[in-house]
């Protein structure tokens, strides 16, 4: 049985099913093989833009996994698939509790407390931890694209040049550094 939570949002910035499994002990091999399975499933649904887990520490069970959408809609139709229903049927004996699934939308996703016990951090620390995320990158890719506009000026265009920066740093904040500095700051974050 899931429990399933929307969090509502006045715009579409995409969503994230957040999935926390806590596994039985002897049975990690088992469900890293239908890890596998079941992201494989869900990179094939529309609107599907990638997946993050992070696996427990030596000697603990639990696993959390961000399943990303374009929007709430692809986000609702893989959860509510047939093919997700069928894998999760496969695993359950091996779950020591039932999988809780909730979808956050937007940049709320790396401020959702890690545990019911967390506190929602502030929005002064929010403020805080994105920006300084997204300062450093906003000076160090346009230097990084610079070569590249020198050698086609097509793609140095006012306007063209912004959109490959904006959407390179995007990238690099949604998938490769805000997961890493949330994790690092938590502790002070959700206190």
């Amino acid at each position: 049985m899931s429990t399933h939570q929307l969090k509502p949002t006045d715009h579409c910035d995409g969503a994230t099913i957040q999935i926390h499994h806590r596994v039985r002990p002897g049975a990690a091999d088992r469900y890293e093989t239908w890890l596998r399975q079941i992201i494989e499933a869900a990179g094939r649904f529309p609107g599907h833009q990638g997946v993050h887990i992070l696996r427990p520490p030596e000697g603990h069970h639990d696993y959390e996994i961000a399943v990303r959408f374009a929007s709430d809609d692809d986000a609702r139709r893989w959860r509510e698939s047939a093919e997700r229903r069928e894998l999760m049927a496969t695993i359950q004996g091996d779950l020591q509790q039932a999988e809780r699934v909730e979808i956050v939308s937007g940049i709320d996703y790396w401020f959702t407390p890690p545990t019911p016990a967390s506190r929602q951090p502030t929005r002064w620390k929010q403020w805080l931890v994105t920006t300084s995320v997204i300062w450093p990158l906003t000076i160090i890719v346009p230097l990084l694209w610079q070569p590249l506009f020198g050698l086609l000026p097509l793609l140095g265009t006012w306007g063209i040049r912004h959109g490959l920066i904006a959407a390179t740093i995007v990238a690099l904040v949604v998938y490769v550094v805000m997961p890493r500095v949330v994790k690092l700051v938590a502790p002070w974050l959700f206190r």
